[in-house]
């Protein structure tokens, strides 16, 4: 198992310097890829192009660029000037978003999710592959018909054709739809407790193409770290991220993380949260998420404790296990990296 970095955003009072350390220091010890997100503040490209200058080795990630902010054309030239820019190190994870973010800030229509992002997929990797480009979808028609349009190529030689392409998944049928055409699954909320369902339907998508089974499939989760003696106090540093996720991430009728959490066995828990959460009760939400759930999703408590974690999701099948870092001071940051990479060292469970 490989480890990487989510970094998440940066902005709102995050410091881009403390993110930059974090990837070197993520550098220097081994990880394997460091990722950036994007949701409706900082995007994902800028923080991943300033990394990749300020790094030589490690791989730099989209977790994810959205695919309501961007044609699918623009996405693929992005990724080849960015994997060609960086020597060969860009790892592309794409995603839809929800409905608030897709349909309030993009002004694209969330319907038929899995359709939408077939095509999508399918565009970036005609133009990655060569072109010419051409579709015909319910969702995505290049050229447009009746007009001065023809397919075109992609008018530079990137350093790779197939760059890896990652989905950022919840759902049965979306996971499945990540085995079935992407290179990777990039996972939040897991658990190697539950994961065996998740991977069944990975497994079935990638039967469907005719893959053989998971075999050079990354399966990639953000798991949050804290590193302490006390495990209420680790999971307490989690409690108001999770309560995010699953209490206000999406409407009272859509919420994707509500969701995972009730099919993983957390339903009246997960609805708490959610009723707390939208009723602007953020501080009540965050104490109601259970430790189980929290403890079962992330890394805590002292470094031999986060060993046998560690080697708990790696037989779950998991092959890179990105951290993401809950520390007061980028010193305590860099601190919990170098105890993560200790501990994986330590299990057997490292690559």
């Amino acid at each position: 198992m490989r480890l990487g970095l989510s970094l998440g955003y940066w902005g709102s009072g995050a410091d881009p310097q403390s993110h930059l350390a974090a990837a070197r220091e993520a550098e220097r010890l081994g990880y394997s890829v460091v990722w950036a997100a994007e949701a409706y503040g900082s995007d994902s490209v800028t923080m991943l192009t300033w990394l990749a200058a300020h790094t030589e080795r490690i791989d730099v990630g989209a977790a994810v660029m959205q695919i309501p902010a961007r044609a699918a054309t623009m996405t693929a030239m992005t990724a080849a000037s960015l994997d060609t820019l960086s020597g060969g190190r860009f790892r592309l994870g794409l995603g839809v978003s929800g409905p608030q973010v897709s349909e309030g800030w993009y002004g694209v229509p969330f319907a038929k999710p899995l359709g939408r992002t077939r095509e999508y997929v399918d565009v970036v990797r005609q133009v990655l592959g060569g072109g010419p480009v051409s579709l015909s979808g319910e969702h995505i028609t290049l050229p447009l018909p009746d007009g001065p349009g023809k397919p075109l190529r992609l008018a530079m030689r990137p350093s790779r054709s197939d760059i890896p392409l990652y989905l950022a998944v919840i759902g049965p049928k979306n996971l499945e739809l990540a085995g079935e055409i992407a290179d990777g699954w990039l996972g939040v909320f897991f658990a190697p407790e539950y994961a065996a369902d998740q991977l069944a339907c990975v497994a079935r998508g990638a039967e469907k193409a005719g893959k053989p089974g998971l075999a050079g499939f990354d399966v990639v989760p953000t798991v949050p770290v804290v590193v302490g003696a006390d495990l209420e106090a680790c999971a307490d540093a989690v409690r108001a991220y999770c309560a995010l996720y699953i209490g206000g991430m999406g409407s009272r009728k859509q919420n994707f993380y509500n969701q995972l959490a009730t099919r993983m066995g957390f339903g009246d828990a997960a609805a708490q949260v959610q009723e707390l959460y939208l009723a602007k009760k953020h501080r009540e939400a965050a104490a109601a998420v259970p430790f189980e759930f929290i403890d079962r999703t992330s890394l805590l408590g002292p470094p031999d404790r986060i060993a046998d974690r560690l080697t708990a999701f790696a037989e779950a099948g998991v092959t890179t296990l990105s951290v993401t870092t809950f520390a007061p001071d980028v010193e305590s940051r860099l601190a919990t990296l170098r105890a993560v990479a200790e501990a994986a060292e330590s299990s057997g469970a490292a690559e």
